[in-house]
């Protein structure tokens, strides 16, 4: 395959951002999308041109850490992390341009590489179950009722990469916000912190530069773990019992 990429190169926070162009030749469909991209540095050095920056750790879709933007898309054409993406979703001769998440909230660190600590602070904020249980219990120990169990798995299985803001027009983190609040307010060991959590996790979430929910649903639709959007009515609903608590 001969593809074109057109990639948004910016040297630090601080600099202009600017599109280059890249041809490359001998890309293997079975290549995977990162691979492809390791190929392109490896020529720029070659070339001893400044390798495009990028973000990868596991490759095999569970750290999130591999967004981004591709032809407009938050990982891409296929419903998946990027990294888990192939060039077979792509045709000979096509062009794709890379940018990084956009977000007040995920400055740009360089080229593709943003910033997504603000994800940790708010986790930081409420994102965790903080009760001394000593020992590990039996894991039969608390009974959860089977459809809350299911549900708390569910929203335990956002991985944190960004996705969800890159393609809401708000830049908003709710989907990932309600997922922790969700997963967590489900569970027995929840429960002491479950008030608090919400309003603590939402009060951060807002102090990040995160915009607000308006129910697009874009959130959910490029989420590669399929969370649903329905964590968010879960997330206001338990804001709900909070302001009656007196939170």
């Amino acid at each position: 395959m001969k593809i074109t990429l057109n990639v948004m190169r910016q040297a630090g926070p601080g600099a202009e951002p600017r599109l280059v162009a890249y041809d490359l030749v001998g890309i293997s469909e079975e290549m995977s999308f990162l691979e492809m991209l390791d190929v392109l540095n490896e020529e720029l050095t070659e070339r001893g041109e400044d390798p495009v920056a990028f973000d990868s750790d596991c490759r095999e879709g569970i750290c999130g850490m591999c967004g981004i933007m591709v032809n407009g898309n938050a990982h891409g054409p296929e419903r998946t992390t990027t990294c888990q993406l192939h060039m077979r979703s792509f045709k000979d001769g096509d062009k794709i341009t890379l940018e990084p998440w956009r977000s007040t909230a995920f400055p740009v660190i360089k080229d593709l590489v943003v910033d997504r600590s603000s994800f940790d602070r708010i986790i930081d904020a409420g994102g965790y179950i903080s009760v001394n249980t000593g020992a590990a219990p039996d894991a039969h120990a608390a009974p959860v009722n089977k459809g809350d169990a299911d549900r708390a798995f569910e929203a335990a299985a956002c991985i944190g990469c960004g996705a969800c803001v890159a393609a809401c027009p708000n830049a908003s983190a709710m989907l990932f916000t309600a997922a922790k609040v969700t997963h967590l307010g489900l569970l027995p060991q929840g429960q002491p912190e479950r008030d608090a959590r919400v309003v603590n996790m939402l009060a951060q979430h807002d102090a990040e530069g995160f915009g607000g929910c308006t129910n697009i649903g874009e959130c959910a639709a490029v989420c590669p773990k399929e969370i649903p959007l329905d964590v968010i009515s879960t997330l206001n609903g338990d804001l709900q019992r909070a302001l009656v608590h007196g939170r």
